[in-house]
């Protein structure tokens, strides 16, 4: 029979789960809902993105990395890159942070429009970074 690790998965996931919903639905039930939310709010923010297993947890891209989000014991991990926590640093306030990761701690409201809004930004500077490369014009 399965066991919880510390990390709220079950112990037979000790291989990189081959898409997200394996990924959910070796979490926790309890954390599952908030995880299914959290991808359903990026997936409305940038329904063009690739959904794909990174680093061992969810993924999505679109002209290159979006967002990441993971589950641990006591807190969403949520990774936006270094850009996005600067940007909204004031928003992430309450929240731990470090360079490129956020803590939304299980015991507490998950901040979904703030994670759409995080995504928004993301996504939209990955357009504009794409539209700027070279060989990337528009043909007439």
């Amino acid at each position: 029979m399965p066991r919880e690790t510390e990390d709220g998965f079950v112990d037979e996931m000790k291989k990189t789960p081959a898409n997200i919903d394996e990924y959910i639905d070796s979490c926790r039930p309890e954390i599952r809902d908030v995880l299914r939310e959290i991808r359903r709010v990026i997936r409305e923010t940038a329904p063009e993105a690739t959904e794909r297993i990174g680093y061992g947890m969810p993924a999505f891209e679109q002209n290159g990395p979006l967002v990441y989000f993971a589950a641990f014991s006591k807190h969403i991990g949520f990774y936006p890159l270094p850009e996005s926590i600067e940007t909204f640093a004031e928003a992430l306030a309450p929240y731990k942070t470090s360079k490129g990761a956020v803590q939304f701690p299980i015991d507490k409201e998950i901040p979904y429009d703030l994670i759409r809004r995080i995504t928004a930004y993301r996504l939209q500077e990955n357009l504009k970074k794409a539209a700027e490369k070279p060989g990337r014009h528009k043909k007439l």
